[in-house]
């Protein structure tokens, strides 16, 4: 039994919600966003309140009810609020800054990195004398975003002996003992 797919999702006044055609349709301030379900699936709208229903109870389609309900759920989420990940820099050296589009990263490589991304994040970073620097990306696509911070991050992930790399803000590295005498 899909739990998270009997969910009922409370649809607020900002958004309004549309299905035609096994087509969803979320539209909000100046945001419109679609996602196309797999035949057979059932979308319901009454008094605000939207239900995912599968058509049958097949393995495959209760692992896409729990699915498709939380794409819904971040869709609407996603128009009214938005997305915001922060990423800190922990390391000697290591600096962020970005111009417009452009994140130019320095990870202690030869070289710089330089992302360039996507029109739907927005990027911000911030550098103060004795912190680590931050980078602020906010969206209306939850999936998009955490692709970027996932990319972001794997140029240098945290390594468990000194604490560096790239992690969240407010993650917690495990610490390893080094090699002891």
């Amino acid at each position: 039994m899909s739990r998270i797919g009997h969910a009922h999702i409370n649809i607020p006044a900002a958004a309004t919600v549309e299905f035609k055609d096994n087509v969803v349709t979320v539209k909000g301030s100046n945001i419109t966003m679609t996602r196309e379900l797999k035949e057979g699936f059932d979308v319901t709208i009454e008094d605000g309140v939207l239900t995912v229903v599968r058509p049958n109870d097949s393995k495959d389609n209760k692992a896409l009810h729990g699915l498709y309900r939380s794409l819904i759920n971040n869709m609407i989420t996603g128009v009214t609020e938005g997305f915001k990940k922060q990423l800190e820099l922990v390391g000697v050296g290591y600096r962020a800054s970005n111009n417009g589009q452009k994140l130019d990263l320095s990870l202690g490589f030869s070289h710089n990195i330089v992302i360039e991304l996507p029109t739907e994040i927005k990027v911000e970073t911030l550098t103060e004398k004795g912190k680590n620097p931050i980078i602020t990306l906010s969206s209306h696509d939850n999936q998009l975003l955490g692709m970027i911070v996932a990319k972001i991050r794997s140029y240098r992930k945290p390594e468990p002996y000194k604490g560096k790399g790239i992690k969240y803000v407010g993650e917690i590295i495990r610490r390893k003992a080094g090699k002891s005498a």
